[in-house]
């Protein structure tokens, strides 16, 4: 890697200085990405939309469970919206605009300091080799726009993965059915199953299974209560802010902007010149050599699309008209096992995941994908919110009332379930078509995400035969299936938007993760998959953003940090 200088303090004014490079966003992708390139010597800006809530404590998250979850969704009141923002959530509201009926809700999505890993599950899973080459999986579907292959196959990730693995200090065990590439997989060791856990495992094997424990990035600090949907702190989760954000700040010289929303992107036909934004409520314009956007597969395309001129009346980076399409999120159901009385002693303990197995990744031919274990469900108050906002979201919204009339029973039910059951979770892999997408803003909202996405029949058949397999799977236990896989809601793992490819006129970004109308504008959040593969995106990401730091060090030798310059308005 090519050394640059490094700027080591905080500039007064940051529209003062022209960056080296401006990072939109601070999730896995913007941070890996960032603490790369700051600690090669670049200048990096990192702007978030969000605080950093690095240091907030979990038990913010816990009251917004309890508080806010009663009615999620629809509506947001200024201190609903306050409580999203302290907890580190997204804290507007997506408008759904796939049915009949337009919904609004507020996605599980992160906004502050480390975006969504500050608030993930930790599991930094490979892709399959044969999720970088998807046509061979999904070959009798037309409709789909699905790429044969990924335009950067396994081998090229191989190394990336490792070092990604390195650095978010990932503990697991092997896959037994994974590829001799994966076998070498470097993995710390992580704790010993907890014992409800291990027995499951026990059976699963039994019946032919073959699970693994779980790769973590998580340090398993003592007394973690266990922190996913919580802002950790314990020290414990290695979210994109702890591993890589601040280290670049404190170590290497990067600058943090939070609460500052990129509104608008100013491009001229082949360069982006300055993005605008608000910080702390100020109007400001900001100048960098290379811009990254690493807003997410939601926010991104939204920028893009929003950012209209003259050069580019359909969106900036635009001229394919394929911003914000092929839009995919995983097909995710969620299976609570009963434990017995004998299990729920006091080493009882499902908060955590813990397992994995990838015996139906394929399935005679037909992808499928990653079964895991899911952590403790949120409480019992929030699921009942939850199912009378799906309720109130459905073909009879007028039953909600009289669900609501049933909380002194069933919500304590609810809680129970919690409580005693092991949840799991099967993860599909969902294909992109056009018609799934991000929608351009509306004039009157122009900041607002609206989305179309409607489960194609391909991936409804699909459901089917994954749920099929865990009936089957399950059968001699106590089981119940909550399905979430039909449901926008769960915008599970959202990716594709701004997908990278050889072809520019049926992809936004190049093989190096440049868009292709701009000289100067990366993305690598996970709009750039081609395809959504079988189990979370997160490693891939990380892996993705240290690829694409190397081809930036290496393209771009003559980047120095040339100082202060003169603002304009």
């Amino acid at each position: 890697m090519i050394a640059l200088n490094t700027i080591t303090s905080k500039p007064a004014d940051p529209t003062q200085t022209l960056w080296d490079v401006i990072i939109v966003g601070t999730g896995v992708g913007g941070g890996t990405l960032g603490y790369a390139l700051a600690k090669a010597g670049k200048s990096v800006l990192f702007c978030e939309r969000g605080s950093n809530n690095l240091a907030r404590s979990g038990t913010l998250t816990a009251n917004y469970a309890e508080q806010f979850g009663q009615e999620p969704g629809a509506v947001l009141t200024t201190e609903s919206a306050d409580l999203l923002a302290n907890t580190g959530r997204f804290n507007e509201v997506v408008v759904d605009e796939s049915g009949t009926h337009t919904r609004r809700f507020v996605p599980f999505v992160g906004s502050g300091s480390g975006g969504s890993s500050a608030l993930y599950g930790m599991a930094f899973e490979r892709f399959a080799e044969s999720d970088f080459a998807p046509g061979i999986s999904h070959p009798n579907n037309p409709e789909s726009s699905l790429e044969a292959a990924w335009p950067v196959g396994y081998d090229a990730f191989s190394t990336y993965y490792s070092a990604a693995e390195n650095l978010y200090r990932v503990h697991g065990t092997q896959d037994p059915l994974s590829a001799g590439a994966q076998r070498s997989r470097s993995l710390l060791q992580p704790p010993a199953l907890t014992p409800a856990i291990a027995k499951l495992c026990d059976h699963f094997s039994a019946g032919g299974l073959h699970p693994y424990q779980l790769p973590l990035a998580c340090d398993y600090v003592a007394d973690c209560q266990c922190c996913q949907g919580f802002l950790c702190d314990k020290n414990c989760k290695n979210d994109s802010s702890r591993v890589c954000v601040q280290p670049a700040i404190q170590n290497f010289g990067a600058v943090m902007l939070d609460n500052c929303r990129v509104v608008r992107i100013h491009a001229d036909k082949a360069r982006v010149n300055r993005l605008a934004c608000k910080w702390h409520g100020r109007d400001i314009l900001l100048r960098g050599k290379q811009i990254v956007l690493a807003a997410g597969a939601l926010q991104t395309p939204n920028l893009l699309l929003r950012s209209v001129s003259i050069d580019w009346p359909n969106g900036v980076a635009n001229s394919s008209g394929m911003v914000g399409r092929n839009l995919m999120r995983h097909c995710i159901d969620i299976y609570l096992i009963q434990t017995s009385r004998s299990d729920r002693g006091r080493s009882f303990d499902n908060r955590f995941k813990e397992f994995a197995f990838n015996d139906f990744y394929c399935v005679d031919g037909v992808k499928l994908g990653s079964v895991q274990s899911f952590g403790r469900l949120p409480p019992g108050q929030m699921l009942f919110g939850s199912l009378k906002q799906d309720i109130k979201d459905g073909p009879v919204p007028w039953m909600a009332g009289a669900f609501g009339l049933t909380i002194a029973v069933f919500q304590p039910f609810l809680q129970r379930m919690v409580d005693q059951s092991i949840a799991i979770a099967t993860t599909m892999e969902d294909l992109p078509y056009l018609h799934n997408r991000v929608l351009p803003a509306l004039d009157d909202a122009p900041e607002a995400v609206r989305i179309s996405y409607n489960l194609h029949d391909s991936e409804k058949k699909r459901v089917a035969l994954f749920r099929k397999m865990m009936a089957r799977t399950l059968k001699s236990l106590h089981w119940r299936l909550i399905k979430q896989a039909e449901n926008n809601q769960r915008i599970a793992h959202v990716c594709g938007t701004c997908r990278f490819g050889q072809d520019p006129q049926t992809s936004v970004l190049d093989p190096n993760n440049r868009c292709h109308d701009l000289e100067n504008l990366y993305v690598v959040d996970s709009s750039f998959f081609p395809s959504s593969g079988g189990t979370n995106p997160g490693l891939t990401i990380a892996a993705n953003a240290l690829r694409v730091a190397d081809h930036m060090l290496s393209s771009y030798p003559a980047l120095q940090h040339t100082g202060p310059i003169r603002h304009e308005a």
